[in-house]
């Protein structure tokens, strides 16, 4: 059996997605040489080696990951409110990986930059000619008192693992009165929409199913505003007020207490002030990192832990010949799939330019997005760069909740990210934004 810990890491190797049928999985040999070693099978790396292995043919490229499937985690929030299974989400990573890729069923242990190689928790040297790091963000429950544990209790629960996601649809389902609370921690995470997201879906639910009225909704965030870009905040507000949902700002969760059912929060501008709140559905988002294995490489992070790279050419900063991806880099822009297939593109062509000896010219804009799901029919499409900047693909105003847009996040995005994504084709809507506004630069 995997341990809870394990599985936080393995889900820390990014979005779990890949794509075609895939290489056999490798793990003889103590020592291998490869042109191309992509570290981490989630949505980035995928995509990755599906380009770069076509490319270069058969046994050139390798994949380094210990994980047996490969999961489309934005379809969480779906999960969590019974729109969709934990199993919609997911396809073994056999099944995923591309066909001319080595798939080293590993994981990494160390990173030896200034040698050209990996060691994976067999002692096996993974030598590479070229890196690309894609290993995610790492689930940190522990830095909460009480957790993981108090997921065995009732009530508790989280979208964010496939351990505990079924749990937050039977904690809504089993929800009679009394507070549902959600939270926001005081570090940078993976979709931060997401918190709020089935906040929405939970009033929702409680509201058609005639408990709204014994239900107090509490929404505590680390930071100081509902979301960080102002005009899709403003939105966010309208739908807090109108839905009587009670919003704290600059609240951090630093303890569950099962036996009582308490959440205890801290006051990050008062951090002697603390508030204990009882609850009855508690669904947390945990705190988090780049993986403990990056963070130990101290040539190839900044002073937080993430990967030190260009945030225009995704090319390292000491290191021409590794190239980083998705949620475990420093690039400034909220992290999404959204932002993994605009990177995408960017660093398929640098990579390819450095390997032909060129300098890297495509920059990436920071394009991001994150579907902020309002309930069990309508969305709110935020598009943005990283200066907070509003990129919207659709000539009209993403900030107005829309059925359409919902169901281009339910059922249109996951195809795209199996079928498109994954098979290093689809590198997120530049060309059609730009179509949409009749060739106008946005």
């Amino acid at each position: 059996m995997i341990s809870q810990r394990g599985v936080h890491l393995l889900t820390a190797h990014g979005l779990r997605g890949s794509l075609q049928k895939a290489a056999l999985s490798t793990t003889g040999a103590n020592h291998k040489s490869y042109k191309l070693v992509v570290v981490g099978g989630g949505a980035g790396g995928c995509a990755t080696a599906a380009k770069f292995s076509s490319k270069l043919g058969k046994g050139q490229v390798a994949v380094i990951d210990p994980a047996n499937m490969h999961y489309y985690q934005p379809m969480w929030t779906l999960v969590g409110g019974g729109m969709k299974t934990l199993e919609d989400s997911g396809k073994p990573m056999s099944e995923v990986l591309p066909r001319k890729a080595d798939w080293i069923k590993r994981k990494v242990v160390s990173f030896d930059p200034h040698n050209n190689k990996v060691i994976t928790d067999k002692g096996q040297e993974i030598n590479y000619e070229y890196l690309v790091v894609a290993l995610g963000i790492q689930l940190n429950y522990e830095q909460i008192e009480g957790l993981p544990e108090a997921f065995e209790t009732p009530g508790v629960c989280s979208n964010y693992s496939p351990m505990y996601v079924k749990k937050t649809f039977k904690s809504l389902k089993r929800f009679k009165e009394g507070n549902a609370v959600f939270t926001f921690p005081n570090t940078p995470i993976k979709c931060a929409g997401a918190p709020q997201k089935i906040m929405y879906i939970s009033e929702e639910y409680l509201r058609t199913h005639g408990k709204r009225d014994k239900a107090n909704i509490e929404y505590f965030t680390s930071l100081p505003v509902i979301f960080g870009i102002k005009k899709y905040a403003d939105a966010l507000w309208k739908v807090v007020n109108e839905r009587n949902i009670n919003v704290n700002l600059r609240q951090n969760l630093i303890e569950v207490k099962p036996d009582s059912r308490e959440a205890i929060f801290q006051n990050l501008d008062k951090p002697d002030e603390f508030k204990t709140i009882k609850y009855d559905m508690l669904h947390v988002t945990p705190p988090m990192s780049s993986p403990d294995v990056l963070r130990n490489c101290a040539a190839l992070v900044d002073g937080a832990g993430y990967l030190k790279v260009n945030k225009e050419t995704l090319q390292h900063e000491s290191f021409p010949n590794i190239f980083g991806i998705g949620d475990c880099t420093n690039v400034p822009t909220s992290k999404t799939a959204a932002a993994v297939a605009g990177q995408f593109g960017v660093l398929h062509r640098n990579l390819s330019m450095v390997m032909e000896g060129k300098t890297p010219q495509s920059v990436y804009d920071g394009y991001t997005s994150c579907p902020l799901v309002t309930g069990y029919s309508t969305c709110i499409l935020a598009e943005f760069d990283m200066n907070g900047n509003p990129l919207e693909t659709f000539p009209l105003n993403q900030a107005k909740e829309r059925r359409t847009m919902f169901h281009m996040k339910k059922d249109i995005m996951p195809s795209m990210y199996w079928m498109g994504m994954l098979n290093g084709l689809w590198e997120g809507p530049k060309y059609v934004r730009k179509a949409m506004h009749l060739g106008f630069s946005r």
